[in-house]
């Protein structure tokens, strides 16, 4: 790629588009860019970018671009069976992401996570064990900032980057150092069709692995276990049930092949899924070299993050906790299994696919007591529940009535949990967003109980 003497096309004004169109004029390539999403963000973001000499093209001259531009940079919310995509793919002309070029610039080493649940929190987790132990780590990726954003660190430098299966559809100069695969579960099928496409997309991360490199694998996981024979890469493992050749977990520590690294009760972040993040996250750690004490002192301090099974407040004896971050049905019933207190469940978004009976399959045994299901999917989610003979419920409409009713039946002891199996897209433009409003009204709870003010009446739940 010689950015200078090409063309690009950036398609998609998101976070990674904006980067990548920065990133090649400053390179002084020539860029048109285009997002069909209208809005003040994408109307500021474009501006901004022609200022700093990119084109905006139209929807009516998108077409020609095929045959103007040599390569299409495609954002990661844009699936690659897009007409576009396929127009520069029968001309022979590159199409890849933000990702794909940041991989081909990178001079350091790169530590890529890729799963269906966990990649943030394990991003997060592993990057503060580098800083601790006295690496200049950056997280970036899928987790917020693009890859693309640190193509200047340095040899000495590591990239812990958050890899999508969106971002795998466009990538494949990647080579990290170590490839790591928490888990493969049903989710994005309404992206990616079926399951076979979803577990080809993240056994893609190891495609470029050579026996310089390392994967570290989920033992526990039936899927990601038949990775290991389709790498040259030393495969390292981590397991919460077995003693495995990497890291494990057993009569409540973390170790690392015989070694003691921490005691599981010194863990800030609670449930089982998150001592499998730990065990990753210190597998990576131990294969960079960090000390015992370092990994110990950072995983002691790690706290979570946010929108992923956190604590929001507890008011008038009532619990709330923002899972926003579980938008598929394995996400929701790890949340589920964390909790400790009879719970009410706020479920509902936009269906990505799923089968959701497999979730009040879970529900029938789990702590929640009652379900409460919003949204665009909302009798979607209310059939697999009948069908489960999960009878506990209240259908509504809307994000905000939701979680008002879910405080209105909640009582002292419980606990009112957001994971809503769903993607936030119906009412929402992230599952931050969603996040975001569901702290703001709980927090409104807190202010009305100090105040003596009742809140909403049932008259205006339809």
């Amino acid at each position: 790629m010689y950015p200078e003497k090409q063309t690009f096309l950036i398609l998609g004004l998101s976070r990674s588009g904006r980067s990548a169109t920065e990133y090649l004029l400053a390179r002084n390539a020539t860029c048109y860019i285009y997002d069909d999403i209208a809005g003040e963000r994408v109307e500021r973001t474009a501006a901004e970018l022609v200022e700093k000499g990119a084109k905006r093209t139209t929807e009516e001259l998108l077409p020609s671009m095929c045959d103007i531009c040599d390569v299409l940079v495609l954002s990661p919310g844009i699936p690659i069976d897009h007409p576009i995509a396929v127009s520069f793919k029968r001309k022979g002309k590159a199409v890849v992401g933000e990702t794909e070029i940041a991989s081909r610039m990178l001079k350091c080493p790169i530590v890529a996570i890729t799963g269906t649940n966990g990649k943030t929190t394990t991003v997060s987790m592993l990057t503060e064990i580098l800083t601790a132990g006295g690496y200049n780590a950056k997280a970036c990726g899928n987790v917020g900032t693009p890859m693309i954003d640190f193509c200047s660190l340095g040899v000495t430098d590591v990239a812990v980057a958050e890899i999508s299966s969106f971002q795998m559809e466009t990538l494949n100069s990647l080579n990290p150092h170590i490839s790591v695969i928490l888990n493969v579960t049903e989710d994005h099928l309404n992206r990616h069709y079926n399951m076979e496409n979803y577990i080809f997309l993240k056994a893609k991360l190891l495609k470029n692995a050579s026996e310089a490199e390392y994967a570290v694998l989920n033992y526990d996981d039936r899927i990601v276990r038949t990775f290991a024979e389709k790498t040259k890469a030393r495969v390292v493992w981590f397991s919460v049930r077995e003693k495995v050749n990497g890291a494990y977990y057993e009569n409540g520590a973390l170790y690392y092949n015989g070694e003691k690294v921490i005691a599981g009760e010194d863990l800030l972040t609670e449930g089982l899924h998150n001592i499998q993040n730990a065990l990753a996250s210190l597998a990576c750690a131990k294969l960079m070299g960090v000390k015992n004490t370092d990994i110990a002192k950072a995983l002691t301090n790690f706290k979570g993050i946010k929108h992923r099974i956190q604590y929001i407040a507890e008011i008038d004896g009532v619990q709330y906790v923002d899972d926003s971050k579980g938008t598929n049905v394995d996400a929701t019933v790890k949340a589920v299994s964390a909790m400790k207190r009879e719970t009410l469940l706020l479920l509902g978004g936009k269906n990505k696919g799923y089968d959701y009976g497999k979730l009040f399959a879970v529900l029938q045994k789990s702590k929640v007591v009652h379900a409460v299901l919003y949204g665009e999917n909302r009798f979607e989610l209310l059939k697999s529940a009948r069908e489960k003979s999960f009878e506990r419920v209240t259908v509504c409409d809307g994000f905000v009535v939701a979680v008002r009713i879910a405080h209105l039946l909640a009582k002292s002891g419980q606990t009112v949990l957001l994971s809503p199996a769903s993607a936030s897209f119906d009412e929402f433009a992230s599952y931050e967003e969603r996040g975001d409003a569901f702290v703001e009204i709980v927090r409104s709870f807190g202010e009305q109980e100090k105040d003596g003010v009742k809140d909403v009446a049932f008259e205006e739940v339809e």
